[in-house]
């Protein structure tokens, strides 16, 4: 049956390989379950529910993707725009929680009449090829600095933004779960050079068990006051759900006394841009390293994978969590050989167990997850070989795009960087005609929205 169903044979995969893509995938964003309650409390809702929420939205995104696609690719609560709802939404503007979930449930309504009526489709069809692939690429990079940023290795410098962190230095805490994450990139690259089946996976579990030993010798003390907590769990099982009733159906429940119709109009389309960018240059990077792009490098079922997206984020905002978007994380389960949606059923699966053993997932430290990040992050880099490096006026612009994605934390910034610069470099170049009329109407979307907004 689900030979048939997921046409795996036809993927050239199996059963076994694509469970394990789905438990990669799932591992690599179980942090979204512990991340997304800490930053919506914020704005004052319950973490609890939020946590549940999330676990819930997460997988029906992945159910959706699934169903209308049979793409291995995953949904969760989008880091960024989740930060956004919260400090910015009902943090800068002083918007209830429950208007900011209703602007998110109104986003989701826009999304899903833009894939209905492929214009979200033309967009991504606009895209050139070697932006896609330079995409691939920089979302590879992104990912990777986020690893390196979860693990500790890369810290906060006043002189140069960022810098190595002092192993000396706390080396009890933030010292030793850096060497655990190196560590684990080590693993997995010797396991990925011999050829070992379930490499990520694996690689995160022997890191998580070092972390563990590591506190039971007293190397890793924990300090819960820095953030830094056991690795050891408390509680496997957790059967209170109660949570769920304060932000379920909340986006309905608002109070617009006070609030300028305009902003709450403009607070939509913020979501709106942000979202609708980063979906498409995540679905961009992960198809093409999935090999899921046709010659001409359209992808042949994008009105359902938007669609799907579209879907969970209305459905999530009901739920009661911020925009639920493709994970760039899905790259974990492709590297693993994930290539239809029993993938994502699997990661569906596991957000709805993950609802009964919270305090498990959540326990996951972030040094064991991020080297999953790190080394996803050189499998992508081989789209580059796919950018004509001796062809500049293609080449440059999807260097630009690899370049802002992981400099600007933002995959819809990068894509926004090589969108204008591949418009203005054919222009200039007097090869303006081989620009689509698409391309352009981006082009000044995008220079619009930094002079606007």
């Amino acid at each position: 049956m689900l030979e048939t169903f997921f046409q795996l044979k036809e993927n050239n995969t199996n059963v076994k390989k694509e469970v394990n893509a789905g438990i990669t995938s799932f591992v690599t964003m179980a942090y979204i379950l512990a991340v997304n309650p800490s930053l919506l409390s914020a704005a004052g809702m319950d973490p609890q529910g939020v946590m549940l929420a999330t676990a819930l939205a997460s997988s029906l995104g992945c159910i959706f993707m699934a169903l209308l696609t049979n793409y291995p690719i995953v949904l969760a609560p989008g880091m960024g725009l989740n930060a956004y709802f919260a400090f910015t939404v009902c943090g800068i503007y002083g918007f209830p929680w429950q208007i900011a979930l209703l602007a998110v449930f109104v986003e989701g309504l826009i999304f899903i009449v833009l894939s209905i009526t492929n214009v979200r489709e033309a967009l991504f069809n606009a895209i050139p090829l070697s932006l896609k692939h330079g995409a691939s690429v920089g979302i590879g990079l992104f990912i990777a600095f986020i690893g390196l940023q979860n693990a500790g290795i890369v810290v906060d410098n006043g002189s140069t933004l960022v810098g190595l962190i002092s192993f000396k230095q706390d080396f009890q805490t933030a010292g030793i779960c850096a060497l655990l994450a190196i560590l684990g990139t080590l693993v997995m690259a010797v396991l990925y050079i011999r050829n070992v089946k379930g490499y990520v996976l694996i690689g995160m579990a022997i890191t998580w068990l070092a972390g563990i030993l590591c506190e039971l010798c007293g190397i890793y003390l924990p300090n819960p006051e820095a953030a830094f907590y056991s690795v050891i769990p408390s509680s496997f099982f957790s059967f209170d759900f109660s949570g769920l009733g304060a932000v379920f159906g909340q986006a309905f429940k608002c109070d617009f006394t006070g609030i300028s119709i305009g902003t709450f109009i403009t607070i939509i389309f913020a979501f709106l841009f942000v979202d609708l960018f980063d979906t498409l240059g995540a679905l961009i990077g992960l198809t093409s390293k999935a090999d899921l792009l046709a010659e001409d490098g359209t992808l042949p079922k994008i009105k359902g994978a938007l669609l799907a997206d579209a879907l969970a984020t209305t459905f999530g905002a009901v739920l009661g969590t911020s925009t639920v978007t493709t994970y760039a994380e899905s790259s974990a389960g492709i590297a693993e050989g994930g290539r239809t949606g029993l993938t994502s059923i699997t990661t569906a699966a596991l957000f709805i167990l993950a609802i009964f053993f919270a305090p498990l997932f959540t326990s996951i430290p972030s040094f064991a997850t991020a080297p999953a990040l790190i080394f996803v992050g050189f499998l992508m880099m081989g789209s580059i070989t796919k950018v004509n490096l001796n062809d500049p006026i293609k080449a440059i612009p999807a260097y630009l795009c690899i370049l802002f994605m992981p400099l600007t934390y933002s995959i819809s910034e990068g894509l926004a960087v090589g969108i204008i610069s591949y418009t203005l470099i054919h222009l200039a170049s007097g090869k303006g005609k081989e620009v689509t009329p698409l391309m352009y109407v981006l082009s000044l979307l995008f220079v619009l929205k930094y002079i606007l907004l």
